[in-house]
């Protein structure tokens, strides 16, 4: 009986090794096959343009078709939930943005919890928030602005790309900070918002960088200040809110994610190429257009920005009462 145990002791300690074997040879040559590249939203807007730049970045760098696929739904998690419960073996990819960090407040009885479950990779950029006023509102700055808005509360509407948002939880925290009360509008995302605050629908709006900036420099909406720390280098002439309202930050972070329990070589290996953009003129350049700072870093840099981001979020959802629809 002793020789029997001990031979399949040593028999199941080869299987164990066996098993341990293509774990470890496929994360040495991660990645051998195209990989999934998950993003939340439709086409054509904020987080579209940056993910495909960065799946473009990563298919040249790692010598692997990075396929984007838009999975829109419920504030991106749909595609979160879908990376999540993919295998843990780095071919689905998640493009994280600044609505996951407010999901799990807004939506408290998600089928998972996306710190726990989904494994920061790297953070690719800080994109600020544009505050922005139709040409009809007299004020050209932050300070203004309040004066006019407390002064005419039933003539200033604000517009939200959707319950949760990040350009409504940004104005949320604007008006928390300003004991400032305004009716909000929600629309079905950036696009129509910003047309209805260019046809004077709604008079103020924060909205993306990337996706304000144009409308900005055509005279269609007038650009009162960033919400980043920090003036931005695309608008490097209008001051920051926080000029005005002290300790006010808000921006859309963004980076990659992938399911819980992924190989820390894979997560190293994305890590890595993704770092590399940010020396890379071309992709410098690029990014820049998108309106966003980059923010290079280890994995654990940006889980626990992540996990800051989240905190706040879940600060300014709860002080604000929003709910999800």
């Amino acid at each position: 009986m002793r020789l029997a145990r001990r031979q399949f002791l040593h028999l199941m300690a080869c299987v164990g090794a066996i098993q341990a074997l293509p774990r470890t040879a496929a994360a040495q040559t991660y990645p051998s096959r195209p990989v999934r590249f998950v993003i939340g939203f439709p086409a054509g807007g904020p987080n579209d343009i940056l993910g495909r730049l960065m799946a473009q970045w990563l298919s040249e760098r790692l010598k692997q078709p990075f396929a984007v696929e838009n999975k829109p739904g419920t504030s991106g998690n749909v595609a979160t939930e879908l990376v999540v419960r993919a295998p843990a073996d780095g071919y689905m990819i998640l493009l994280v943005g600044p609505a996951n960090a407010i999901s799990g407040s807004l939506y408290p009885n998600l089928s998972f919890n996306f710190l726990r479950d989904i494994a920061p990779v790297a953070a690719i950029t800080r994109e600020p928030l544009v505050m922005v006023v139709h040409p009809s509102v007299p004020a050209k700055t932050v300070p203004e602005f309040l004066s006019y808005a407390k002064a005419n509360p039933s003539q200033v509407k604000m517009a939200s790309t959707g319950n949760g948002s990040s350009p409504h939880v940004t104005g949320e925290l604007f008006k928390q900070m300003t004991s400032l009360k305004l009716e909000v509008v929600h629309y079905g995302g950036g696009g129509p918002a910003l047309k209805a605050m260019i046809d004077g629908q709604a008079q103020m709006m924060f909205e993306p960088m990337s996706a304000s900036i144009g409308p900005v420099r055509s005279g269609q909406v007038r650009a009162l200040a960033v919400t980043t720390e920090k003036r931005s280098q695309a608008l490097p002439d209008i001051p920051t809110v926080a000029e005005t309202v002290k300790g006010y930050e808000a921006s859309a972070v963004t980076g990659i994610g992938v399911p819980k329990g992924t190989p820390l070589e894979i997560i190293a290996t994305l890590n890595k190429a993704v770092n590399a953009a940010f020396a890379d003129p071309a992709m410098k350049a690029k990014l820049a257009d998108t309106g966003g700072t980059p923010l290079a870093g280890s994995a654990a840099d940006f889980a626990k920005l992540l996990a800051a981001e989240t905190e706040k979020w879940g600060r300014v959802v709860k002080a604000s009462g929003t709910k999800a629809n």
